[in-house]
């Protein structure tokens, strides 16, 4: 039986400010787990803003930026004989700051950027109590937002993947069961535009446990021909390509043929 090659897109590192451990003990992790290649995705600065670190500080800051690029270049090719390196980003997605995220993503020689939606109605997605004392149809709008700003960070040309397309049930796991036909119609905008999403297991470090996103999401994604990837979302080396066989194993079962990563930016698949 062919070995599975084995890959983690998603990792952050002690330059975002709330992750442990330097690039380079991600690098090693992914050695010691197996990994043919590992991807650093760490989250980009909020190059809208004109402070360098604005609060809450969950970003690298823009004075980092350079040393973030110069960092994993540097490691790339330390470690070429041994692993594969990818230069990736995370970037947050504000529609009205489009253009000056993009200006500043496409200077670089980045191999993919991944695009996540951490805010809504200017709000954390993960903020503990922002559902409280809502009506079912204040919900279903604020679901509804979610899956739209998605959809147009999908329409945006600036990203290679999708970043945890349902993390907003993290600490609110009836998120899942608000319903919404938008989800549909955002998967459909994905496929279109042949974009990844990808298949996070940090679910199981927030309230809701389990993947991003659920089964039933992956499905609806087969049948939208949306492909997939995979990230840890690892804040700590020990999580480096963590559950990557369970995901194969589960996709396969669903129905998917292929994992995708990106170089250059340009899609490679795997079969799995």
């Amino acid at each position: 039986m062919t070995k599975p090659i084995k890959f983690d897109l998603h990792t952050h590192n002690e330059m975002c400010g709330h992750a442990i451990g330097t690039i380079e003990d991600y690098v090693k992790a992914a050695l010691e787990n197996g990994l043919e290649f590992i991807g650093i995705s760490d989250h980009a600065p909020y190059f809208h803003s004109d402070e360098d670190h604005p609060f809450p500080r969950i970003t690298m800051a823009k004075s980092g930026f350079s040393q973030y690029i110069e960092e994993v270049l540097r490691l790339k090719e330390r470690y070429a004989d041994r692993i594969e390196v990818l230069l990736g980003i995370e970037s947050d997605f504000f529609p009205e700051n489009c253009e000056v995220y993009k200006r500043f993503l496409d200077e670089q020689p980045f191999d993919y950027v991944i695009g996540s939606v951490h805010f809504v109605d200017n709000i954390s997605i993960f903020k503990k109590g922002r559902w409280e004392g809502l009506t079912t149809a204040e919900k279903v709008k604020t679901k509804e937002s979610y899956y739209r700003l998605i959809e147009q960070s999908a329409r945006c040309g600036m990203f290679q993947i999708l970043g945890h397309i349902d993390a907003m049930k993290g600490f609110y796991p009836e998120f899942s069961s608000i319903q919404v036909d938008a989800i549909d119609h955002t998967l459909r905008v994905i496929g279109e535009h042949e974009l990844v999403i990808e298949i996070n297991t940090s679910g199981k470090t927030k309230d809701s446990g389990g993947w991003y996103p659920a089964d039933d999401i992956l499905e609806r994604a087969l049948f939208h021909n949306v492909g997939v990837t995979f990230g840890s979302d690892a804040h700590t080396p020990d999580r480096v390509g963590d559950e990557f066989d369970e995901v194969q194993k589960r996709l396969k079962e669903i129905g998917f043929k292929e994992l995708n990563y990106f170089s250059n930016k340009q899609k490679r698949s795997i079969l799995i």
